[in-house]
């Protein structure tokens, strides 16, 4: 085990006690702290190999055989560890300030073969193409020092959730049916409101936005956000709205729906921000990136949307559109719905749309770092409690951050890291030679190289508010 300071040992040791009673079971304490201290090493590949090798390199086929039982087939709770881990870090995360943002997003894991849980040929985000990979759908809790996700559930695609052989092969639970990722995000939203989740304004890309149901949804909840959409929204123009219904003949059924007429119809989002004017664009700043002041271009009216209108009785509620077209740019960049109040700002709405980049943060660091994507199993457990102790050991490294400041100056004696056993090389790895032995110093006073491909080190995170993700790398922006 790296060298800890005093502070940050003891901290990882309250953290793990707090995490057992929502475990189970006595005897998975010990895999429990292995585990998650395997994902904070930096080592190449996070499967359950190479954390067997790192946490106990005297007894690693033991060790192997119950981080194995632990992660892909003992039943405890991924969502009361969640809770638990989120009832621990939320505090620490608040101290600088109250919850913002509820954030959702989704993730892609690259699959060669076809067989793990939840494979299909799909759009992947961190391939920019359709391929074969597992998508899961998160949401995040954020403000703008720290986020960090509250839940987490594969996606499964309609090939999985209809096919019953492949259902038990992977273990998928029989009340798993075929849902959206809109309506995946929807519920764990409704069930971290219901769980007295400090509220915050909701915030995702279009592919969840676009979604009339997701945004309806949230308005039953009383939840206000700032969703991405499409250009090709169809929204009536600032002051109009669809016609009443018809008066009745006095024959048939009164008509009760709106309408629009060939003189009287709404326009896309697009041909509209091609309608404005110049001073209608302003140019806002919204945060400091690597090297300069993130700023574009945004225009934002009060509307009405006018999707599928002409099927309800009165007009979609007025919202908000704002329109980013950066400077130079044939045409604008991105568009947004949100329902937050009349009187906002274009400087508020800016600043909340632009918070989503955070979990850009989680996802590059629970990857990069902590192996989010490395577990090998095929089952729908294993998956699900894998990504849920990477959850664990990033909310370890957010509390640490938060409450060690960095410019704790003593450093104690700490625990020794147990060696690899002699010639020890993980499946999939490389020359395991290039692995870096990075601190855990919340304050190191310098980051050791890594060879390609290598995590550097992982308690950079630890840095409280130096603006870098844990591989040292800016955060990523917008």
């Amino acid at each position: 085990m790296p060298d800890w300071t005093a502070e940050s040992e003891a901290a990882f040791d309250a953290y793990v006690d707090a995490l057992i009673g929502v475990i189970g079971h006595a005897d998975r304490a010990e895999p429990l702290k292995d585990y998650c201290l395997g994902l904070l090493m930096p080592i190449e590949r996070k499967s359950v190999e190479p954390l067997a090798a790192v946490t106990a390199p005297s007894r690693v086929s033991a060790k192997h055989q119950s981080l194995l039982h632990f992660v892909g087939q003992a039943p405890w709770s991924d969502a009361a560890l969640l809770a638990r881990v989120r009832d621990w870090v939320l505090p620490q995360i608040e101290q600088r300030g109250p919850i913002r943002a509820w954030i959702v997003d989704d993730t892609g894991f690259p699959k060669k073969g076809k067989h793990s849980v939840g494979v299909a040929r799909q759009y992947c985000g961190q391939l920019g193409k359709q391929d074969n990979c597992q998508i899961a759908v998160s949401l995040s809790i954020a403000n703008d020092a720290a986020s960090l996700p509250i839940a987490y559930e594969l996606y499964l695609p309609h090939s999985w959730a209809e096919d019953t052989e492949q259902r038990k092969k992977a273990k998928i639970p029989a009340e798993i049916t075929f849902r959206t990722k809109p309506q995946i995000a929807l519920e764990q939203i409704r069930t971290a409101k219901a769980g007295g989740v400090a509220p915050g304004v909701v915030l995702a890309d279009a592919g969840y936005g676009a979604d009339g149901g997701f945004r309806a949804g949230l308005s039953e909840l009383g939840l206000t956000y700032v969703v991405g959409v499409q250009p090709t929204l169809s929204v009536w123009r600032p002051g109009e709205s669809p016609l009443p219904p018809k008066p009745w003949s006095g024959r048939g059924r009164p008509p009760s729906r709106v309408g629009r007429t060939d003189n009287h119809k709404p326009i896309s989002a697009k041909a509209l921000a091609e309608e404005f004017d110049a001073e209608t664009w302003r140019t806002i700043a919204w945060r400091e990136g690597t090297n300069t002041e993130l700023n574009s271009r945004f225009a934002a009216v009060r509307l009405r949307p006018a999707s599928r209108d002409y099927n309800r009785p009165e007009a979609h509620a007025q919202e908000w559109l704002l329109i980013e077209w950066p400077e130079g740019e044939v045409e604008p960049s991105k568009y947004w719905l949100s329902a937050l109040p009349a009187d906002a700002t274009i400087t508020q709405l800016v600043d909340a749309a632009k918070l989503r980049w955070r979990i850009e943060r989680d996802y590059q660091e629970l990857k990069q770092e902590l192996g989010l994507g490395h577990y090998e199993g095929r089952g729908w457990r294993g998956f699900h409690h894998h990504a849920s102790l990477c959850i664990a050991a990033y909310g370890f490294l957010v509390s640490l951050r938060e409450t060690i400041p960095p410019s704790t100056p003593t450093r104690a004696q700490g625990r020794q890291t147990p060696g690899l056993p002699d010639g020890y090389r993980p499946r999939r790895s490389s020359d395991p030679t290039r692995a870096a032995r990075p601190d855990l110093d919340p304050n190191p006073q310098a980051t050791p190289d890594c060879g390609p491909g290598q995590p550097s080190a992982t308690m950079s995170v630890l840095h409280k508010g130096n603006g870098q993700s844990a591989s040292g790398s800016q955060f990523m922006t917008q």
